[in-house]
């Protein structure tokens, strides 16, 4: 990781960055991947305007746990998680779960995704959380990073979407101490 990376708590004042960094991050990740429709639908500035709601709805609240990664004093990532949310059924007796972990391309392989990944396990850990689960793109190249950092695959998805259908896999971890 560069020396100037600064891991922290997001604050509302990262809503904006996190929106960008959220729609950005899918357009780099998810071309190919996904069917274009899902795509365009999810990168688009109105889905911009209400992640940035969304973020700053969350980040006022200070239910989830939203770690930043800084770099030259510029948000560059972001991961949150927290309680396992009820629409979500993964497989075992996980409480916890990690809802994002984005970080922009042109700063991916610097050790940030682990170093945020780190970051939210240990203030889950803080709460009371023992495991986390999450779910991930079964195309995702990223899912061999959650592989490397020990996550167990659980189980599999298919979630139907205009234009296709994606698969998505389970990985979890019983214990959070593991990855900080």
């Amino acid at each position: 990781m560069s020396e100037s990376a600064l891991i922290r708590p997001a604050r509302p004042t990262d809503a904006a960055r996190l929106a960008h960094i959220h729609v950005t991050s899918w357009r780099e990740t998810y071309s190919g991947l996904m069917p274009p429709e899902v795509l365009e639908r999810m990168t688009s500035e109105a889905m911009r305007q209400r992640r940035e709601q969304g973020w700053l709805h969350t980040l006022w609240q200070e239910t989830d746990c939203v770690q930043v990664a800084e770099l030259n004093g510029q948000v560059v990532g972001f991961a949150s998680g927290g309680a396992l949310r009820p629409h979500t059924v993964i497989p075992g007796d996980y409480a916890a779960e990690l809802y994002t972990l984005y970080a922009l391309k042109e700063v991916q392989g610097r050790g940030l995704g682990r170093s945020l990944f780190g970051a939210a396990a240990r203030e889950l850990h803080g709460r009371g959380f023992v495991g986390l689960a999450l779910w991930v793109l079964a195309t995702n190249p990223t899912r061999q990073f959650y592989a490397h950092l020990g996550g167990r695959e659980l189980g599999q998805k298919v979630e139907a979407v205009p234009g296709g259908e994606l698969v998505e896999v389970a990985l979890g971890w019983r214990d959070l101490t593991r990855l900080f």
